[in-house]
C-alpha cells in the first residue's frame, strides 16, 4: 500500500464519525447520512492526490457531502416522520432519558423544517460556520443564510418549545 492510500485510509477511519454525525443531521435518517458520507469519501478520495498536498479533505469532503445532499433534495420529495418509538437497546445500564427525550426532540424538529432551514441550522449551530462560511458552502447569498437561519429558529421555537434552555452541547444550562 502506497503513502496516498495509507493516509486516505487514516482520513476516512479518524473522521467518518465527525461526518456521519453531520450528514445525520441532514438527512435525518442513518442510512441516507451513511450513503451521504459514502458518496463524499467516493469524491474525496478521487481527488485525494490534490487534497492530501494542501491539508483542505476534511473541509473538501464536508463541502461534497452539502453540495450532494442539496442535489438529492432537489431531486426528489419524500417526507418522513420520525415515528417516536425508541427500540430497547440490551447492555445499556445507565438511564439516559432526559438527554433521549431532548435529542428525539431536537431530531423532529429538525425533520419537519424544509430543506434549506434544515441545512443553515446545521451548518450554522452544529458545525460552527459562519453565515459567509454557511452561504459558500451551499452556493447561496449569505442574506439567504440569515433570512433561511431566523425562519428554521422561529420554526424550531414553536416545533420544540421544551428545548428552550438547552445549550449546544445538549446539556441543560
Amino acid at each position: 500500500m502506497d503513502e496516498l492510500t495509507a493516509d486516505f485510509d487514516a482520513f476516512v477511519h479518524s473522521r467518518t464519525p465527525a461526518l456521519l454525525r453531520s450528514a445525520y443531521l441532514l438527512t435525518g435518517d442513518q442510512h441516507l447520512a451513511e450513503d451521504l458520507v459514502q458518496s463524499a469519501l467516493g469524491q474525496t478520495h478521487r481527488a485525494w492526490r490534490n487534497l492530501h498536498a494542501t491539508g483542505n479533505a476534511e473541509a473538501y469532503a464536508r463541502k461534497t457531502m452539502y453540495h450532494l445532499q442539496v442535489s438529492r433534495w432537489r431531486r426528489r420529495r419524500v417526507v418522513e416522520w420520525f415515528s417516536g418509538d425508541v427500540p430497547d437497546r440490551p447492555g445499556v445500564q445507565s438511564d439516559h432519558a432526559e438527554h433521549t427525550v431532548l435529542r428525539l426532540s431536537m431530531l423532529t424538529a429538525l425533520s419537519r423544517l424544509t430543506a434549506k432551514q434544515r441545512a443553515v441550522i446545521v451548518l450554522r449551530f452544529y458545525d460552527d460556520l459562519t453565515e459567509a462560511q454557511a452561504a459558500e458552502t451551499l452556493g447561496v447569498s449569505v442574506g439567504t443564510v440569515k433570512s433561511q437561519t431566523s425562519k428554521a429558529l422561529e420554526r424550531l421555537r414553536l416545533l420544540a418549545p421544551e428545548l428552550d434552555g438547552v445549550n449546544v452541547i445538549g446539556d441543560a444550562r
